[in-house]
């Protein structure tokens, strides 16, 4: 399996859809991007573990999950999400324990917080990017020198497409739309607009 490292590119609000953010993960030598979305618990739980010098006073569920496998031996070496199917991700907890390997199954944001707080490397496959992922630069572009720190963020509402209530326009939409719109969310940063999209035309395409 060829893995590909990825950094945490930060947090981003959707105003689309209560309660849910997306996960914005970046290839660490390279311009593609990786939009999950996740829950409200989910996105602060990694919110809490990147802001260091918050201290919740009582061990949260993943803190919980490090203190036991720390007292029992287990190290965390690294997380992968090696699978995504139907617009869902896939991803794997890869621990030793006694020098045996044991992979667990785990959702991606939960893999991700436990990734943070065990400081391991985070990876995904050429085929999850291959499907998945955004390139937000295009060619001849110059890459941004300085490093976007993690943070949580309104996404952008300029020109999104609007609908009513249970009305999803994205359904409706032709494919030159849909491309076009995927290009200005990918333009504004707007990750969970994009990911939206994305699934929509993979959708359309299988």
């Amino acid at each position: 399996m060829n893995k590909i490292p990825l950094t945490i590119k930060g947090l981003s609000y959707s105003e689309r859809q209560t309660g849910a953010y997306a996960l914005i993960l970046a290839e660490e030598n390279g311009a593609r991007k990786l939009p999950i979305v996740i829950g409200g618990f989910e996105a602060q739980a990694i919110a809490i573990a990147l802001e260091k010098m918050v201290s919740p006073p009582r061990p949260l569920t993943h803190d919980l999950f490090k203190d036991f496998a720390n007292i029992f031996d287990i190290k965390l070496e690294e997380i992968i999400i090696y699978k995504i199917k139907d617009g869902v991700f896939y991803a794997n907890l890869l621990c030793k324990k006694d020098g045996k390997d044991e992979v667990i199954d785990a959702r991606p944001s939960d893999a991700v917080a436990l990734a943070i707080r065990f400081e391991c490397p985070i990876y995904t496959t050429e085929e999850v990017l291959q499907s998945a992922g955004l390139i937000l630069q295009e060619e001849g572009e110059e890459k941004p020198t300085s490093t976007p720190t993690p943070s949580v963020k309104a996404s952008k509402k300029e020109d999104s497409p609007s609908a009513k209530k249970g009305e999803n326009p994205l359904k409706t939409a032709s494919m030159k739309k849909l491309n076009a719109l995927l290009e200005k969310a990918v333009k504004d940063e707007d990750y969970e607009l994009a990911a939206r999209i994305r699934d929509e035309i993979d959708r359309r395409e299988s």
